[in-house]
């Protein structure tokens, strides 16, 4: 549809354009009206005018970030392309706008399914009372082509699952979990717990500081139970699970010492 639209008002910018040459050159404003200056100057000026102006709308409202704006889906070419982590390292607006939203540039590391990292970008409509939630080191799913990382698109599938499998992949590749661990937060009771005591051995894994959290875990009947718990966490996670925090944990009945905490990825 894109090509199309673009297409279309090419060849009508191109189709006027030699309309008004065909129509000076020829002299045909004097043949008709009896005045020279016609030849070149008159209503045959207007198409040519109309022309720009639709090539220059045709191309800003079929942009990526604007038709996905529009229709809130990728765009076709990234639709079902592979799912990545990206980490935001800037974002500035590009001066444009709809609808007063201004529409944004996102430099991003991204991580793809491979491992692989590389750095790309992405543009997107961003309403205003979201934009400052898009801070460096926020964590966002992306779509991206293996043979163009250049440039990428913030996934708007809706499917938490791809990106839930991508960031896990992840985060097991940085050793920031297991999936023993990962099998519990699926498979595990979800419960509640409060935060006992809170030391920092000193470790860091990819900028992830190694906490060691004790805990009093309250399950569904009422009982609780004690236990420890390693974890890394992102410096900004940390004020989360300090001492009188609650927190959600999920566990397995047979293994009540093999508790995960379940924090969302950019608190």
């Amino acid at each position: 549809m894109k090509k199309f639209v673009r297409s279309a008002a090419v060849v009508f910018l191109v189709g006027s354009v030699a309309y008004y040459l065909w129509h000076g050159l020829g002299d045909r404003g004097r043949t008709n009206y009896g005045i020279d200056a016609l030849s070149w100057a008159g209503p045959q000026m207007i198409w040519p005018i109309v022309a720009v102006s639709l090539v220059v709308v045709s191309f800003a409202v079929t942009g990526d970030s604007v038709l996905a704006a529009f229709t809130g889906r990728n765009s076709a070419a990234f639709r079902h392309a592979a799912v990545g982590i990206g980490t935001v390292r800037s974002v500035r607006q590009t001066g444009m706008t709809l609808n007063d939203q201004p529409e944004v540039r996102i430099d991003l590391g991204v991580e793809g399914a491979d491992g692989k990292m590389f750095e790309s970008h992405a543009s997107m409509i961003v309403p205003l009372t979201e934009l400052a939630l898009l801070q460096p080191g926020v964590v966002l799913p992306v779509r991206y082509l293996p043979d163009r990382t250049d440039k990428v698109e913030i996934d708007r599938s809706g499917d938490m699952s791809s990106a839930q499998e991508a960031l896990n992949r992840s985060m097991i590749r940085q050793g920031i979990t297991t999936p023993g661990k990962l099998d519990i937060a699926a498979r595990g009771i979800p419960a509640q717990a409060v935060v006992q005591s809170l030391s920092v051995p000193g470790e860091i894994r990819n900028g992830n500081s190694k906490v060691a959290l004790g805990l009093v875990v309250n399950r569904p009947d009422g009982t609780t139970f004690a236990t420890r718990v390693e974890k890394f966490l992102p410096p900004r996670s940390v004020a989360h699970v300090q001492v009188g925090r609650v927190v959600t944990v999920h566990y397995l009945p047979g293994n009540e010492q093999e508790v995960v905490i379940a924090l969302p990825a950019n608190v």
